[in-house]
C-alpha cells in the first residue's frame, strides 16, 4: 500500500466534480503533475499520476482563500463597450493570506458590545460635534405677551392644526393663479356681504371709538375673529371701519402670519392682538389679558371654520360659551359652515356598490365613513378642495341642534341662506353688485370666473347671522 501522501491524496480526492473524478481514475494521462516523494526512506517511489488539465482543483490554502473559481466574463467597464465580448477579463491580482499580520486581537473579533456601548453609540455625535454643542447660543425670543406657548396636538385636531400650519402664505399675484381662484374670489365676496349686512351695522351703534384714521367717520367697535387662520379677513375689518380686532385660532403658525399680514396693513390699519388657542377646549381668557377683555365685543365671525368645534358637545358649548360670554347684548355672531342637509342628501344617494362613501367632483370631494350612523356630534367625513385643504377630518352641524344649542347661550338667528341664495338675493344689489366686479367674482360683462365645479363646491356652504338678546 501506498505511503501516505496528504498532498497527492488532496489532489486525487479533490477533484471540481464527482463525474471527473471518476473521468480522472479512468483516462490516460494528458498533462504531468509531479507528486512529492515520500519523507519515508524504506517506502518506493511510486509512479507519478496526472491530472486533467480542466478538472485540476488549487489546493493551496491562500489559492482557497482568494482566488475565485469561476472566470469572469465582464467587467462594469467592458460593459460599457460595444466589443465587451471580445474584451479579456483583466487578471486579479493574489493576495495571501498572513494571520501574523493581525491588527486586532482574535478575541475582539466578532464580540458583542455591551449595554453601555450600545447606548454611547446610539446618541453618539463625534469630536466636532460636541465642541459645537459647547458654543454659546443666541437667546430665545421673548415669548409673545399675553399669548401661551404653542402645544403639540394629537388626534384629529392634530391634523387639521398640521395642515394649516403647513400650507404657505402665498402673496396676492399668486392667488391670483390658484385653479379655484373663482370659487375663492365668491367666498369672499359672501362674506363681504355677510360683514356689511350684519357686522357692520353692530359696530356703528358700539359705544367704543377709536382714533380717526383719513377721511370718513372714525372707526367704532371691537370684533373677535375666531379661527382667523392667515388674516383674510383682516382688510374686511379695516373697510369695515372696525377700531379693534382680536384674532385667535389654533394653528400658531397661521396666527403668526395674521400677525404679518395686519403690520403691512395700509390706510385702514386698526389695532390688533393675535393669539393661538384652541378655542373650543379653552377659554378666550388663557390668552387675552383681563384689559383686553374687559370691554365686550360688537361682533364675533367664524368663517369655515366652526363645524370642527362640532366634535363632541363639550367643544361645541366650550365654543358657544366664548362666543356668548364676550359679546355684548345686540352684539352680532356671524359665521359660514357646510350644510348638513345637503352633505346627508349627497350621502345618501351614494350607490350601494360604490367602493366607499365618497362624492363631490374634480375641485372637491367628501368621504364619509358611515352611511347610517349619523350622531348629533362627532359625524365625521373626510373634506378635500383643490388647492385648499388636503383631505383633513371635519364634523356635520345639524342646524337645527347648533340653532337649540345657540339659544341656550342667549344667541337667536336672524339670517340663514345657502350660498347661491346669497347671490340670486345681492346680484342685483347696488352695493354688492358692483363689488362681485371690483372682487372679480364676475366680469363687466357678468360672465362668471366659476366652472361648474367650483359653482358646486361653493353651493354646499350656508352663511348665518345671529343675534345677542
Amino acid at each position: 500500500m501506498p505511503a501516505f501522501d496528504p498532498v497527492r491524496d488532496a489532489v486525487l480526492n479533490s477533484p471540481l466534480t464527482p463525474s471527473q473524478s471518476l473521468a480522472f481514475l479512468k483516462s490516460p494521462p494528458t498533462s504531468s503533475l509531479p507528486l512529492a516523494p515520500s519523507s519515508h526512506p524504506s517506502t518506493p517511489q511510486t509512479p507519478p499520476r496526472t491530472l486533467p488539465a480542466q478538472s485540476r482543483r488549487p489546493t493551496d490554502l491562500a489559492a482557497l482563500l482568494n482566488a475565485d473559481p469561476t472566470p469572469r466574463t465582464s467587467t462594469i467597464n467592458q460593459l460599457l463597450r460595444k466589443d465587451a465580448e471580445a474584451a479579456p477579463a483583466p487578471a486579479r491580482k493574489t493576495i495571501k493570506y498572513s494571520p501574523r499580520n493581525r491588527i486586532s486581537p482574535p478575541d475582539t473579533v466578532l464580540k458583542p458590545m455591551s449595554q453601555a456601548e450600545m447606548n454611547m453609540y446610539r446618541s453618539y455625535q463625534g469630536k466636532g460635534a460636541a465642541q459645537l454643542l459647547k458654543r454659546k447660543r443666541s437667546p430665545d425670543p421673548e415669548p409673545i405677551p399675553d399669548q401661551p406657548p404653542a402645544k403639540r396636538l394629537a388626534g384629529d385636531v392634530g391634523v387639521v392644526v398640521d395642515h394649516y400650519n403647513t400650507r404657505p402664505d402665498v402673496g396676492v399675484a399668486q392667488r391670483e393663479t390658484s385653479p379655484i381662484i373663482g370659487l375663492k374670489s365668491f367666498n369672499n365676496w359672501v362674506k363681504s356681504v355677510l360683514i356689511s349686512r350684519f357686522a357692520h351695522p353692530a359696530l356703528t351703534t358700539s359705544k367704543l371709538v377709536g382714533r380717526a384714521r383719513g377721511r370718513g367717520p372714525p372707526p367704532r367697535g371691537r370684533v373677535l375673529d375666531m379661527g382667523c387662520g392667515k388674516g383674510g379677513d383682516l382688510t374686511k375689518w379695516g373697510k369695515a371701519r372696525a377700531a379693534e380686532v382680536l384674532a385667535v385660532d389654533i394653528a400658531a403658525v397661521s396666527v403668526d402670519q395674521a400677525r404679518s399680514r395686519w403690520q403691512t396693513m395700509g390706510g385702514n390699519k386698526f389695532d390688533a392682538t393675535f393669539a393661538a388657542l384652541d378655542c373650543y377646549t379653552e377659554p378666550l381668557s388663557k390668552a387675552f389679558s383681563p384689559a383686553k377683555l374687559a370691554k365686550p365685543f360688537d361682533v364675533v365671525s367664524m368663517q369655515f371654520c366652526m363645524h370642527y368645534a362640532f366634535e363632541s358637545i363639550q367643544k361645541a358649548r366650550c365654543m358657544l360659551e366664548n362666543v356668548s360670554k364676550w359679546l355684548r347684548p345686540g352684539g352680532t355672531f356671524i359665521g359660514t359652515i357646510p350644510n348638513a342637509d345637503q352633505l346627508l342628501e349627497n350621502l345618501a344617494g351614494v350607490s350601494p356598490d360604490a367602493p366607499d362613501l365618497t362624492f363631490g367632483n374634480d375641485v372637491y370631494k367628501i368621504r364619509f365613513e358611515d352611511r347610517t350612523h349619523t350622531p348629533l356630534f362627532g359625524h365625521k367625513y373626510w373634506f378635500y378642495l383643490q388647492d385648499a385643504v388636503e383631505n383633513v377630518p371635519e364634523y356635520v352641524v345639524k342646524w337645527d341642534n347648533f340653532v337649540q344649542m345657540a339659544a341656550e347661550y342667549g344667541l337667536h338667528v336672524v339670517y340663514k341662506e345657502e350660498f347661491h341664495d346669497v347671490f340670486s338675493e345681492h346680484r342685483e344689489h347696488a352695493e354688492f353688485g358692483p363689488l362681485m366686479v371690483k372682487m372679480k367674482v364676475v366680469d363687466a360683462n357678468g360672465e362668471s370666473a366659476m366652472d361648474e365645479d367650483q359653482w358646486e363646491a361653493a353651493n354646499i356652504y350656508i352663511a348665518f347671522a345671529f343675534e345677542k338678546r
